[in-house]
Formats: C-alpha cells, structure tokens, sequence
C-alpha cells in the first residue's frame, strides 16, 4: 500500500496559509483546555489544589510557549547543530521544519516553574494536572508528522508496511528514483500516535480517575511516555544525518527517553512509598 499523500496546506490565501501541522498544535492545546476544565468541574475531588478557568488558560498560554520555543531550540541542538554552526540563523527558519519533543518537553518544565512562580503552586501540583491531559496532543502532533511525510519508519522485512514516496526518504535512500521507492517502511508517526497519545493517555486518565499521592501521575507520564518512544523507535529510521548514536544500535530518540524512564521510574516509587499511609497509590 502506498503513503497517502495529504497536501500539507488546508488552505492557503496568498502568502498566509493553515497547515495540518499546525492545526494538530492548535487542537492539542485546545484539547488540553478542555480537558482541564472538565477535570476541575466533573472530578473536583481528584485534582489536588484549586484550579479556576483562568490559571487553566494561563498554564495553557505557558505550556505553548514552552513547548513551541523548547521544541523549535532543542530541535537544533539535539538534530542539527552542525547545521546552526554553518548557519545561527538557522534556529529562527521554523518554517523549515523540525521540532523535536525533548526539547519541547524540558521547555515546558521551564514554563511551569514560571507558571508556578506566578500563581502560588508547587511544581508536583502542576505537573500532576498536567500530565493526563497531555498524551491527545502528543498524538495529533505524530498525525501532523504522518500528514507531512515526516518520520519514515524502517523497511518492514514482512512486507507489511507503507511504499513512501522518494521525496519523503531522500536522505535514508539516495538510490531512490522515480516517484515510489521499492521497500515498505513501517508507518513510525502511526505507531507513536498510537502509544504515546491515545494509549498513554488512556493509561494516565484512568490514574486521574481517583485521587493519587502527589508525584504518581507526573511519574507515570515520564516512564509511560519514555518507555513508548523508546521501543517505538525500534521501528523509526534514525536521521540521516545523526544515524544510532550508542553502541550503533541506539537512536539519539531512545538515548533521550533513557533518562525520563529512570527519573519517572523513581518518581513514581518514591510517592507511591512516601504516601503509602494515606490510601492512595
């Protein structure tokens, strides 16, 4: 089966143009609007601290700055600094692609600290609210990456898998020539849009559900979502320009998950332990 190719653009009026990109941003923190508030309104009893309509669109305001910014700078630093030592310029150029979730992810913790700073909350606190509203823009962010032709995954020795178009593995394949390249390739941006968006969420949700010690829930985020992108890169082809970076077998993805599986790993142990009195997990 051939990838469908999707024209990035909706629509485009002269030089201003709506992208599917950009709309799974725009719905993800929508849908972590949404989500908050349902949680402070419908399940008041399992949220720890009071949250109102405006600290929600405020945390929602930081999070996508941290996200967008920590994204677009970790990108660089992570995938391509060579490329920014040619060119320091280079970092401001967003339109030309590449956002990495590290990055984004350590620029939202920035973010929530200030967030915290602002309206009086305690780290942990935020994080916990945070943390089972995330995974639905996680996911339509890797739909945004599928629509785009972006994160072609390895050749499927079974045959099952999407033909991609030679544009879209240019880098992984030069010898591709012609429209289609002759392999299929696993469909990667599918497989995390699957276990880093709809099942972490899922698995996080139903944790919210009840009243958990303080730290449970941002710990089971950092090893739930660690632990899916780690085997998930399994099936996605390193880039190009970086290949496996430990022990030629590891992807620079998975040396970046390594230390979020431990700190949520830990996290999670450490509250479940400290608060084992008080009922809850």
């Amino acid at each position: 089966m051939n990838y469908p190719v999707i024209d990035p653009v909706i629509v485009a009026l002269g030089p201003v143009a709506l992208r599917w990109y950009g709309l799974m941003y725009v719905l993800g923190f929508t849908a972590v609007y949404l989500l908050g508030n349902w949680r402070v309104n419908h399940r008041p009893h399992t949220v720890t601290g009071a949250w109102t309509a405006e600290q929600i669109s405020d945390l929602v305001f930081y999070g996508a700055m941290g996200a967008v910014l920590g994204g677009r700078i970790g990108y660089v630093l992570f995938y391509a600094i060579e490329r920014l030592a040619a060119d320091p310029l280079y970092v401001f150029r967003v339109w030309e692609g590449g956002m990495s979730f590290h990055g984004g992810f350590l620029g939202v913790l920035v973010a929530m600290l200030l967030f915290g700073r602002r309206w009086d909350k305690d780290f942990l606190t935020i994080t916990d609210f945070l943390a089972p509203l995330c995974p639905v823009g996680l996911g339509l962010g890797r739909l945004g990456n599928f629509i785009n032709m972006e994160l072609p995954g390895r050749i499927a020795d079974n045959g099952v898998g999407l033909v991609f178009p030679c544009r879209a593995v240019a880098d992984l394949n030069p010898m591709c020539f012609g429209v289609w390249e002759n392999v299929a390739r696993h469909p990667s941006s599918l497989y995390q849009a699957a276990t880093e968006g709809l099942l972490l969420f899922v698995i996080l949700w139903w944790l919210a559900l009840k009243p958990r010690s303080k730290g449970v829930l941002s710990g089971a985020f950092l090893l739930g979502y660690g632990s899916f992108r780690f085997m998930t890169e399994f099936f996605r082809s390193p880039d190009a320009h970086i290949g496996f970076v430990l022990l030629d077998f590891f992807s620079m993805g998975q040396l970046l998950s390594m230390p979020m599986i431990l700190a949520g790993g830990l996290l999670f142990y450490l509250s479940k332990q400290r608060h084992s009195s008080d009922g809850k997990i």
